[in-house]
This record gives structure tokens, C-alpha cells and sequence, in this order.
């Protein structure tokens, strides 16, 4: 019998452009919320606001994401995926026009809000559509593909934003933006398949098994471990540059390299999902807990310092398919709202990580941030190893399953 997760009458051909499309939205997604991080200063000085003013663009599009992606993906339950994912896409091209035609910064922290919600969206419908196109074996690859499109954006999309943004001008980087993903729309109306949305345990149901005990406990592991990962990553250019000695151009280097290890990374989690989601989170997380507390014990050294910093990117990136896969598994029948959960958390524990990184630096400087993020890190591994035995609930039974279980069989 043929295995109903994939496109009907598509071959591989047509799974690997379908995949392409929404690998290539989500890139550009990623695009626009690394740009503003990118060109933070070239914006104040053209604005002629002080950082922090600007940095609230970043914080916008954290709250979208994390608050607007999971409600927007519970009110949409129901609707097909494909209409969701390229409306969601196209509120997230023409709200990032603003800039580009000349919207001031209070017009565009709002309008991030709403791009962050609407990313969050499409990042849950874009997983749920990917998994549905391919064997049961390969689903964690096919979320590995779609992560993967925000950490090849951080190692390309960012420092190509920010060239062009010195060369004419941060408003033309965001035009750019749009135009990629206004391509992007019309290859994805051409390719993307129909996905059929809830159908089995209804909106209640859905936040029912999407925010069950196992899920949550889940979620939390991944919440810590960011949060780890940013009270350091926040901080890598003072770290580099204070602490490791690294300097000028190699800090550059150095960055790109954090951009194309956690890219890597990505991509390989996806395997390691298919072949064991909980313990490949488990093993993400002693490899982040490894490479931060080698940062505190041997920072001081560049050599170890750079490879623990790759050893981070690679780690945290590759995490991020596994805990996807780990808390879709554990939702069950929950999965459509659930595919929005772990970007909502992950945000979160970016907050909370750079937070406490902050709070540590007053206290103590960068070595104290990087002590934190360790004592996080660690403590996610505790709480990856406490969540291994958890199981799904109960998939709910259709009448017509009831009628199979009471009635006799029959020989075909």
C-alpha cells in the first residue's frame, strides 16, 4: 500500500520543489528579522534615534512571533494550509514595504508586531504542509529543511543585507526583501500542494492535546536551552573581542563561520530526528552545555574559543528539528496548532537568555554572561533526560475505527 503522507502522483521531483519553496520562504523571512539586528546602527543614524529605539524593532517582531504566530495558527485550524501559508507570506511582503516607501519607526515597530505574528504562522503552516508530503521517515528532515531556511539566512542573508544597506541605504535592503519574497509568493501559489487542515479533535481539541503536560515539559526544555544559547550568542563580538582576544576582520570571520556551522547544523538535525528525536535532544544539549563551558574554562584561548563557538552554532542549530519533531510527536492530533509552539517558545528563551545575560554582565562582566548561559544549558540537559520517557495521549478514535475494533473481520 502506498504511504498516504506524500504528494499524491509527485515524485521526488516534485517533494524536493515543493520543499524548495518553503525552504526559500522562510529564508527570507529570516532575511528580514536578521536585517535589523544587521544595520542597527545605519538605521539610528538615518532616523536619528538613539539604538535602543531601533532595537524595539527586534523585540516587535519576538512578540509577534511568539504571541501572534500560536494564536493566528489556532483561529486557522481549520482552513486548508495552502491559503494560510501565502496569505501569511503575502501580509509579510507588503507590511515590509513600509520601510522601504519611507514608514517611520513607530509605523514599523507596529507593523513588525503583525510581521512576526504572520511568520509564526507560516513557519507552522510550512512545517505541517512539509510533513505532510513525505514518508514517515523523513519527517524530521522535512522540518530540517524549512528550519533551516532562518539559519542560511544568518550566515548569507545578513551580511548581504548589510552591504547593501551601506552601499545605498538600509530602506533599499528591506526593498530587496520584498521583491525576494514577492518571488518567492508566486513560485509557492505555483508548487504548493493542498493540505487539508483540522478535521479530527476541533479547536478545543486542539489546544487540548497542544498544550498537554508531555508538550509543554517539552517546550521547556527547549526554552531553557536557548535561553543558554542567547546569554551567550547576544554577547559573542564582546566575548570575541574581550575575552578571546579576537579582533578587527577575524571577528567578521568569526561570525560568518557561527552562520555556516549553525546552517550545517540545521540541516543534519533533520536526520537525527528521524532516527531518534529525544535523544538527539538529548545529545544537542550536552553539546551546548560542552561548548559554553569550554568558553568559560579556556576562553581566554582564541583557538579553543572560535572551535567552541562553532561547536555552539552547530549544536544549537541542530537541535532545533528535534525538538520540533519531539513536541509534534507528543501533541498527536494537536500537531496543526503544536507546529507553532517551539518558534513561540524558542523566542521566549531568547528573551530570557539575553536577559539574564545582561543581568550577569552588570554583575560581573562577559565571563559571568558566559558562566550563565552555561549553568542554563546544563540544566536543560537534566530536564532533555527527564523528558525521554514521556509518551503522546491518546489519539482520539472515528466512528469508523469504533466499527472496526467491534466488528468482526473480513476476508478480502
Amino acid at each position: 500500500m502506498s504511504d498516504p503522507r506524500r504528494l499524491p502522483g509527485a515524485g521526488r521531483s516534485r517533494v524536493a520543489i515543493v520543499l524548495g519553496a518553503l525552504f526559500a520562504g522562510t529564508f527570507v523571512m529570516g532575511c528580514a528579522e536578521m536585517l535589523v539586528a544587521g544595520m542597527l546602527d545605519l538605521m539610528a543614524a538615518d532616523l536619528a534615534v538613539p539604538l535602543s529605539a531601533v532595537g524595539a524593532l527586534v523585540s516587535a517582531n519576538a512578540l509577534g512571533i511568539a504571541i501572534g504566530g500560536p494564536l493566528l495558527t489556532f483561529l486557522t485550524a481549520r482552513l486548508g494550509r495552502r491559503p494560510v501559508l501565502l496569505v501569511a507570506l503575502a501580509v509579510f511582503t507588503g507590511l515590509n514595504l513600509l520601510p522601504a516607501l519611507g514608514a517611520g519607526l513607530e509605523a514599523f515597530i507596529a507593523a513588525r508586531v503583525v510581521i512576526g505574528a504572520a511568520e509564526g504562522l507560516f513557519i507552522a503552516a510550512a512545517i505541517t504542509t512539509a510533513t505532510s508530503i513525505v514518508p514517515r521517515e523523513r519527517v524530521g528532515r522535512a522540518m530540517a529543511v524549512v528550519i533551516s531556511g532562518f539559519a542560511v539566512s544568518g550566515a548569507v542573508g545578513m551580511p548581504l543585507g548589510r552591504l547593501l544597506g551601506e552601499a545605498v541605504g538600509w530602506r533599499v535592503s528591506f526593498l530587496a526583501v520584498v521583491l525576494t519574497a514577492a518571488v518567492v509568493l508566486v513560485i509557492a501559489l505555483l508548487v504548493v500542494p493542498r493540505v487539508p487542515g483540522e478535521s479530527e479533535v476541533g479547536m478545543l481539541g486542539q489546544l487540548r492535546f497542544a498544550f498537554a503536560p508531555p508538550v509543554l515539559a517539552v517546550l521547556a526544555v527547549g526554552v531553557l536551552l536557548f535561553a543558554g544559547v542567547s546569554a551567550a550568542q547576544t554577547y559573542l563580538v564582546p566575548f570575541l573581542d574581550g575575552v578571546a582576544g579576537v579582533s578587527g576582520p577575524w571577528i567578521g570571520a568569526c561570525l560568518m563561520g557561527f552562520g555556516i556551522a549553525a546552517a550545517i547544523g540545521s540541516f543534519g538535525g533533520g536526520r537525527f530526528a528521524d532516527t531518534g528525536a529525544a535523544r538527539a535532544l538529548i545529545l544537542g544539549a550536552v553539546g551546548v552545555a560542552a561548548s559554553l563551558v569550554a568558553m568559560v574554562l579556556w576562553g581566554a584561548n582564541p583557538v579553543v574559543a572560535v572551535i567552541a563557538l562553532l561547536g555552539l552554532a552547530l549544536c544549537s542549530a541542530g537541535i532545533t528539528s528535534p525538538w520540533q519533531h519531539r513536541v509534534e510527536h507528543l501533541a498527536g492530533p494537536g500537531v496543526i496548532l503544536a507546529a507553532s509552539l517551539p518558534a513561540s517558545a524558542g523566542n521566549l528563551g531568547d528573551a530570557v537568555g539575553a536577559f539574564s545575560g545582561g543581568q550577569a554582565i552588570d554583575l560581573g562582566g562577559i565571563p559571568t554572561a558566559i558562566l550563565t548561559a552555561a549553568i542554563l544549558a546544563i540544566g536543560s540537559i537534566a530536564a532533555a533526560i527527564a523528558s525521554r520517557s514521556l509518551r503522546p495521549a491518546r489519539r482520539p478514535q472515528t466512528e469508523s475505527a469504533l466499527r472496526q475494533e467491534t466488528e468482526p473481520a473480513t476476508v478480502q
